[in-house]
């Protein structure tokens, strides 16, 4: 016969608030536990004679509140373990079902140890929030714990609880993560001891001040109301899909309910051009700016798509969790990366595999797969990095080196008197052989001509400076001066 654990609930308040099951139940057992005497049951009941052994130690024991669940109950399981013929009586706060780990982690581990868990509910803290704040959870409502309180969890459409503030440094990381949504000043509730007679406190503070109280404890709660209000919303993904749909819908925008793929297929190549251009001038502001209107075009095409029926871009995001997923396993699976470098061949790995389940078209040459509206330069970089994949490659650099005096050797001649035909062919020879180069160097060839571009303007632009300082113009100058003050401009400090 299994041992038994009996967990009852002590409620939101004194004695008073226990029910009677509850009350007969501890007035019966021998081996009474509490997980904290933070309650005012408690100290009710040991009034009565009813007194129960609590784990209090244990929390100043252990540097935190997972250490502290789990030797609680690893501790009720041996107790229980050790005397099967003497049932343990385990009285939590509130209800046993509520914002309990320690009953959790119980009733997963108790069938592997021939323990039965039983549960007797108590009355729970929620019965005496929604009462005291006066909402209705049929409205929409969240509980969420202030130990794992992240602004992912957060939904301004719903009315949100949050429990478990235990003292400052909590409620100091509730308010930050409640500042990713909501304004510094937005109003919240701060609940202590709901429904306690003598020790009930409601304060109603704005956001900044939640980290700034005299007093937190087990039955501290923070309560912020739902609302309606779009601007809470406005770092949401949802928001940003909803928008977009408004825009596309009937009632939405002239202009983007016109456009296809086809005829914004262009805005997706700029919008990624500019985004590139701040990361190359290391523009945050910019950045952040770009990022968006990438996004943007990310939304419209899903858009079309979940109008005709195909997917959403919800779907969009399913794809790449689980792509990101299966070609980490180092990350999310027992494998492990030494560098960066095995993680790259994990991921190469990963994808092919990933494509063989999917079914896909068996390619039929190696180079299949690079996209044909690539630039040039990085087509180049990339259709050499899958023929160096297979052996077919370079020994070493100055092969490569020996390659690129050849084209040049060719263009020359060429440009000595070939077509223009010709000239064109030899030229693009040279620069696939420099792009050789670039990757046996480690560089990225878009990368570096990109690096060349900036140095070239800044530099030409400081011939320009210096003219109009001296009242000068280009038709007024030769090439020895630009050329002294392009020496001039490459001694200033480099890009």
């Amino acid at each position: 016969m299994p041992s038994t654990i009996t967990v009852v609930g002590l409620g939101a308040g004194g004695e008073d608030r226990l029910t009677l099951g509850v009350l007969k139940l501890l007035e019966a057992s021998g081996r009474r536990y509490a997980r904290t005497a933070d309650h005012p049951a408690v100290a009710d009941l040991a009034r009565r004679g009813i007194t129960f052994e609590t784990f209090d130690a244990v929390y100043e024991s252990r540097g935190d509140f997972e250490q502290v669940y789990e030797q609680i109950a690893e501790t009720l399981l041996r107790l229980a373990a050790e005397n099967p013929d003497a049932p343990i009586v385990y009285a939590v706060p509130g209800h046993p079902m509520v914002a309990e780990r320690t009953v959790r982690l119980l009733r997963e581990r108790a069938p592997q140890r021939n323990v039965e868990v039983r549960l007797l509910g108590g009355e729970s803290f929620l019965d005496e929030a929604f009462a005291r704040l006066g909402f209705d959870p049929i409205e929409g409502f969240q509980l969420l714990d202030a130990a794992e309180l992240t602004r992912e969890h957060l939904r301004p459409r719903l009315h949100t609880l949050i429990g478990q503030v235990y003292d400052v440094y909590t409620a100091s990381d509730v308010k930050l993560s409640l500042m990713d949504v909501y304004p510094d000043d937005y109003p919240i509730v701060v609940g202590q001891a709901l429904g306690v007679p003598g020790q009930e406190r409601i304060l109603r503070i704005p956001l900044y001040e939640l980290d700034r109280l005299d007093e937190y404890g087990n039955l501290t709660l923070v309560y912020v109301a739902a609302s309606r209000d779009d601007r809470l919303r406005r770092h949401s993904f949802e928001r940003l899909h909803e928008i977009v749909s408004i825009l596309r819908s009937p009632e939405g925008c002239p202009w983007d309910r016109e456009q296809t793929h086809q005829s914004i297929r262009k805005n997706f190549i700029e919008e990624t051009y500019e985004a590139i251009e701040a990361i190359d001038n290391d523009d945050p502001d910019n950045m952040k700016e770009e990022f968006g209107d990438v996004l943007l075009q990310v939304l419209l095409h899903s858009q079309m798509e979940e109008e005709n029926g195909t997917f959403t871009v919800f779907d969009v995001l399913a794809e790449l969790n689980d792509k990101l997923i299966f070609r980490h396993p180092h990350v999310f699976g027992g494998d492990n990366a030494q560098d960066a470098e095995e993680a790259l061949r994990n991921w190469e790995a990963m994808k092919a595999e990933e494509k063989r389940r999917k079914g896909a078209e068996e390619r039929k040459s190696m180079l299949d797969g690079i996209p044909k509206d690539l630039p040039a330069l990085p087509r180049a970089y990339k259709l050499q990095k899958k023929a160096a994949g297979v052996g077919f490659d370079w020994p070493d650099l100055a092969g490569v080196f020996g390659k690129i005096e050849e084209e040049l050797a060719e263009l020359k001649e060429a440009a000595g008197g070939e077509s223009k035909e010709r000239q064109k062919e030899e030229l693009g020879d040279l620069l696939f052989a420099v792009v050789n180069a670039s990757r046996f160097i480690g560089a990225d060839p878009e990368e570096a001509l990109a690096y060349t571009n900036r140095k070239f303007a800044s530099r030409f632009r400081y011939i320009e400076e210096q003219l109009r300082i001296k009242g000068r113009s280009f038709d007024e100058t030769d090439l020895t001066e630009m050329e002294d003050l392009w020496q001039e401009a490459k001694s200033r400090k480099p890009l």
